[in-house]
This record gives C-alpha cells, sequence and structure tokens, in this order.
C-alpha cells in the first residue's frame, strides 16, 4: 500500500511558519466562542461550528470563573504528582477482575491516579514518534527502548521497557501511518506503533501485582476520521480456533489490517504487530509466573490506539489462560460488532472507555448503525453489520474545566492531553473540577490551544527549534545525527530485553 505522510501532527512539531507539510494539527488554535450579540448576523446564516455542537449535544457555552484560578500562581510552585500510596488492597479492583463500577462515581483517587499513569504511557508513543517527513527515520521513535522513558520523565512510574511494536498495513488506510520523504529512509513500510513494558518490584508490591502494559500509539486529526474512515466490518477469526461461530465476531478492517499484516519484504515486519506483542506477553507471564507472582496485563491507547488496545486484549485473553487483561482507552473509537463485544466480556476482558462529551471520534464509526439499534431488536432482529462500543465508560466533559476554553475546537477536544487534564480534576457526574488536581495544565496547550487565555499559556509551545534544523562544525544548517543508539535497527529492536532479577 501507498503510505503517504500526514499533513497534521501532534508531537514535537516544527515552528509554526509557513510550509507545505505542517507538523502540527490543522484546527489547534481554531477555537470560537459565542460572538456579541450586536456582532452575530440575522437571517439565514449558518453558523457552522454551533451547528455541529449543536447536532452532538456537545454545547459551546462559556461560564463565569472564578478571578482567583488565574491570578494565584502559588500552585505553579508545588510538584505535579501527589506521593504515591500503597493501593495493593485494592488489587482486584483496579488491576484484577473484580468491577469497576463501584469506583467511578465518585472517582476513587487510587484509580484516577492509575487511569493518568496509563495515559500518560499512551502519551509517550506520540511524544517520543517521530513525525518529521524529512527525516530519514521518520515513522520511527526518537529514542531506544532503554531511553525512552528517561528521556520522556516517565522514569517515576516504576516501568521498563522490554519491546517495541512495529506495524504495516497491506489496505488502503486514511493518513494513519507516516512516510519519509527521505531516499534512505529507514523503513518503506513500518512505522513504530507502540511498546510493551512492565513493573518493576517496588511498583510491583505498590500495585500488589507484576503489571505487564502494552502502549498502542493513535491518531491526531480527527479530521482525518471524518474524511477517510470507511468503517467495513470484517470477520475476525482466531488462528488457533476452528469455531464457526467466531464468524459472527466482526472488526473494523482497517484496525485488523494494522494489527495483522506483515510482510517477508519488510525489515520491520516480517512478523505482524500481534505476532510481535504476544509473543513478548507470552514471555513475560511465563517468566514472573515461573517466579511464583501474580501477574496482570494492561492495555492502553488512544484513538486508534485504543482500537489496537481492544483487539490486543482480545488476542491475549484468548491466547493465554486465567490472565486478568484490562483495557484502559482514551478517545476510541467502535472497533466491532455485538459478536465482538460479546466475546471480550465472555473471555473476562475488563474495559474502560474514558471518552470526552465533545470528541467527535469515539462516535464512529457507526455514527448511526450503532449500539443504540438495540432497542430495536425485537422488530429488526439481531443485526450484525452494526458498530457498537464495549465495557465501561468514564465520561468527562470539557466545560467541567474551569481552565478551558469552551469553544468549537475538535483537535483540541480529541487530544490526548486534554482528556488527561479532566481526569485528574474529575470528581464525580455531579462535582465540578477538583481544586486539589496536580497535573500540570501548562501540559493542555503543548500541542494545541485549549486553555483559556487568562493562563498566559502560550498555544502550540512544545516545538522545535529552527524546525529540528541544526548548524554542523562547518557553519552549514542540517538536519540533526541521532544518537548512534536511538537509530532504528531491525536486530537490536525486534531482540527481546534479557530480564534481570529485577527491572
Amino acid at each position: 500500500m501507498a503510505l503517504t505522510a500526514i499533513s497534521t501532527v501532534h508531537h514535537l512539531p516544527l515552528s509554526s511558519d509557513s510550509t507545505k507539510i505542517s507538523l502540527r494539527p490543522r484546527s489547534n488554535h481554531q477555537t470560537t466562542t459565542d460572538a456579541p450579540a450586536n456582532h452575530r448576523r440575522h437571517g439565514f446564516a449558518i453558523n457552522i461550528p454551533n451547528t455541529i455542537s449543536n447536532l452532538l449535544h456537545i454545547g459551546t457555552a462559556r461560564p463565569s470563573i472564578p478571578e482567583e484560578l488565574f491570578t494565584n500562581s502559588g500552585d505553579r510552585k508545588t510538584p505535579t504528582i501527589s506521593p504515591k500510596e500503597n493501593i495493593s488492597s485494592l488489587r482486584d479492583a483496579i488491576h484484577g477482575r473484580a468491577d469497576w463500577s463501584n469506583l467511578l462515581d465518585p472517582l476513587h483517587p487510587w484509580l484516577r491516579r492509575e487511569i493518568v499513569k496509563y495515559g500518560e504511557f499512551a502519551q509517550a508513543t506520540y511524544d517520543a514518534f517521530d513525525f518529521n517527513p524529512f527525516s530519514e527515520f521518520c515513522g520511527s521513535s526518537l529514542y531506544s527502548r532503554r531511553r525512552l522513558f528517561k528521556k520522556l520523565g516517565l522514569s517515576k512510574n516504576g516501568y521498563g521497557v522490554t519491546k517495541y511494536i512495529h506495524a504495516m498495513s497491506n489496505v488502503e488506510l486514511p493518513r494513519w501511518l507516516e512516510r519519509s520523504l527521505h531516499a534512505d529512509t529507514w523503513s518503506k513500510d513500518s512505522n513504530w506503533m507502540g511498546y510493551v513494558a512492565v513493573s518493576d518490584d517496588e511498583e510491583s508490591r505498590r500495585i500488589g501485582c507484576r503489571d505487564i502494559v502494552v502502549a498502542w500509539r493513535g491518531t491526531v486529526s480527527p479530521a482525518e476520521w471524518l474524511e477517510d474512515l470507511q468503517g467495513k466490518l470484517e470477520p475476525l477469526r482466531d488462528d488457533d480456533d476452528d469455531d464457526d461461530d467466531d464468524d459472527d465476531a466482526k472488526v473494523e478492517h482497517g484496525f485488523l489490517s494494522i494489527y495483522t499484516s506483515k510482510s517477508e519484504a519488510t525489515r520491520y515486519n516480517k512478523s505482524s504487530a500481534s505476532e510481535q506483542v504476544m509473543e513478548e506477553i507470552k514471555r513475560l507471564v511465563a517468566y514472573y509466573r515461573e517466579r511464583g507472582e501474580e501477574v496482570s496485563l494492561t492495555v492502553t491507547g488512544h484513538s486508534l490506539g485504543g482500537a489496537l488496545a481492544l483487539l490486543n486484549a482480545h488476542e491475549a485473553a484468548t491466547s493465554i489462560s486465567d490472565l486478568p487483561v484490562n483495557v484502559i482507552s482514551f478517545g476510541a473509537p467502535r472497533v466491532g460488532n455485538d459478536a465482538f463485544g460479546d466475546q471480550l466480556l465472555e473471555k473476562g476482558v475488563k474495559v474502560l472507555r474514558v471518552v470526552v462529551k465533545q470528541d467527535m471520534v469515539p462516535k464512529l464509526p457507526g455514527v448511526l448503525l450503532n449500539e443504540g439499534l438495540k432497542r430495536f431488536e425485537a422488530v429488526t432482529g439481531e443485526i450484525e453489520w452494526v458498530y457498537t462500543h464495549v465495557g465501561l465508560e468514564l465520561c468527562l466533559d470539557v466545560k467541567q474545566s474551569p481552565y478551558l476554553k469552551h469553544g468549537f475546537d475538535l483537535s483540541g477536544f480529541h487530544s490526548l492531553e486534554t482528556y488527561l487534564h479532566l481526569v485528574d480534576g474529575y470528581l464525580s457526574k455531579q462535582d465540578g473540577y477538583r481544586r486539589s488536581a496536580r497535573r500540570d495544565i501548562a501540559l493542555v496547550n503543548k500541542f494545541g490551544g485549549m486553555l483559556r487565555n487568562e493562563l498566559r499559556i502560550p498555544a502550540g509551545w512544545y516545538q522545535m527549534a529552527n524546525k529540528g534544523m541544526v548548524r554542523n562544525a562547518y557553519g552549514r544548517w542540517v538536519q540533526p545525527e541521532r544518537e548512534p543508539e536511538d537509530i532504528p535497527s531491525p536486530y537490536r529492536d525486534c531482540r527481546p530485553v534479557v530480564l534481570p532479577e529485577s527491572l
């Protein structure tokens, strides 16, 4: 398939001078608010953002904001995280097989912290991704797996990366995969799609089990979903299962293609993303079970990454017996039909979908043909070609945060940093944004412009200086060279980490 460079990118964007290929979302700064009454047009003029907003029931009203939120800067001198607490007493509820429902409303502070932790693991797949189409390494990770968490400030979470995952696709897709414009690119077919990590001894004692994490990279611009997603369902079959009943389970064909595609002609995808990740999960589970430890699997991802997380969880629950499998996704689309969701529940997969009310991506695919049609099954019978969500939902609202603009911003609503900001401040369905939230609000504007102007935090502040160019020893401006360890290598990246006695 031909992989085309996308024109909207999320992380480490270049500075915003005019270029043909922008490395920032097209709508980062395009937030709008209601115009003053004396400036509004009359007659039949249509306000497009408000019209779409009303159709999605998301509203654009802007409430009054307490002035002290913007004038008190004392919180800038406090840590951005709370001290870690031992949560092993709730291991079954948070990382085991027990239901999450009793912890969601109000949101238990221990679960809130874990949701943010997994969200930051998903965010790392963006922060470390090379989106620069002029780089010969476009589509790879900026850092080696050994340096990933250290470079991104995630070492504090107590996990170590054990394997990188690469993916390709054998079908035509929306612009979900990147391609370098460089003639000598590191790979013409594959993209870095995520990683596998495992908790160290201290973190395992804190949470009550050895936690294996798989984080899947997603997509950025919801405009691409609206423009290109075809929403074609195809049967999901397990290679080791000959049961014809599995044909009833169907999933979106583009998601399945990214998860299962491979080619002997490639350097990084001689095995599929599915084969890569399952080989590592099985290896880690066997290793720690031999040591007599309780093991859990948590799969996370944002947007497309959330869809891949469900496919991964389904396969893991099918392939490994008696393994607690949890999915925490952010802004994820619908993935499959009702039979697929039933299989996940039958296999004991726990799913928590974190959704922002104003985000359009979770409403796709199946804007019309979705789980809402179940109410008509008495008349229509069961419809196999209908998309449905699965699991519990934690619904967030942009209007709950006093720090966010409440205009219409598709990219801002879908941004994972917006999600994490709202999770950090969430108390319950009835309560407003919690005043004791510690996560740095400046991160919301890292790549977008959702924060109120009164906060004086510039939009899209996380940028490469000089569009990534550096001056060499001869005074010429060139693309920078990577550290040798950070240069992609199929031999190093595809070889599993030797597991020590403690990570």
